[in-house]
């Protein structure tokens, strides 16, 4: 396991942090799930300096008894799942060049820490996420079930909508830390599917464009309710598992 090393960041790391959080929460502020924002304050997250991720977990674990840990990059799926059954998200803690504001084939520190973090205040995401490493822990020798928990994984925690009241919010990471992908995913442009676990599992994940839909939530309860009849599916089709 590797550590932040926060003295390493350079004061152009600094200023990259800041551009892409002044940008991105005012794109964002409008169209953001609210508990998304009051995670941001919640954390004490600003655009003056990168989040010290020692500094996060002491509020975090505060607030829903959870944590983040350093990872070099993308990581296999199967530890990834174990280490959110133990209540850890993993962040990296690189962040982006200058001239790569815009657009970048992997998860930085930035889509990581603006993105999810906030995200892991809320119990909704939190009791979902717990679940769904509950279930990758029973099958974690079925391949077939692993991807389809990282296909509802990436329609929900990176590329989720939800209705709020009578407006279309964002709750995805991969959307909240993206300037382009939070003007098209709101556009008319693509097209918004009601949430559908069934559908979702059989639905591949797009990484090299903007996604072609986006499943929609009638609220974040729907989240942690939907995980039974995924498990009973599982069982049906690949027969009952133990831890």
């Amino acid at each position: 396991m590797i550590s932040q090393r926060y003295h390493l960041y350079t004061p152009e790391e600094q200023h990259t942090w800041f551009l892409l959080f002044e940008r991105q929460l005012k794109a964002v502020e409008q169209f953001a799930y609210s508990n998304f924002l009051t995670g941001i304050q919640q954390l004490n997250f600003t655009a003056s300096a990168i989040p010290d991720f020692d500094e996060v977990n002491k509020l975090l674990r505060n607030i829903t008894g959870w944590s983040i840990y350093a990872v070099p990059g993308l990581i296999d799926n199967n530890y990834f799942f174990e280490k959110i059954f133990e209540k850890q998200f993993a962040a990296t803690t690189w962040i982006r060049k200058p001239q790569n504001l815009d657009y970048l084939e992997e998860p930085d520190m930035f889509h990581d820490v603006f993105g999810h973090v906030p995200m892991l205040t809320d119990i909704y995401i939190c009791d979902y996420l717990h679940g769904l490493s509950e279930i990758a822990k029973k099958y974690s020798t079925n391949e077939e079930v692993i991807e389809a928990i990282a296909r509802l994984y990436w329609y929900t925690i990176e590329f989720g909508l939800v209705q709020e009241g009578e407006q279309l919010k964002i709750y995805g990471a991969g959307i909240l830390s993206s300037i382009g992908e939070t003007v098209y995913a709101l556009s008319d442009t693509p097209a918004k599917v009601p949430f559908d676990v069934r559908k979702i599992i059989e639905t591949p994940y797009i990484k090299d464009s903007f996604q072609k839909q986006y499943f929609v939530l009638k609220s974040m309860q729907q989240l942690k309710d939907c995980l039974p009849g995924l498990e009973k599916h599982f069982e049906k089709k690949y027969g009952r598992m133990t831890e």
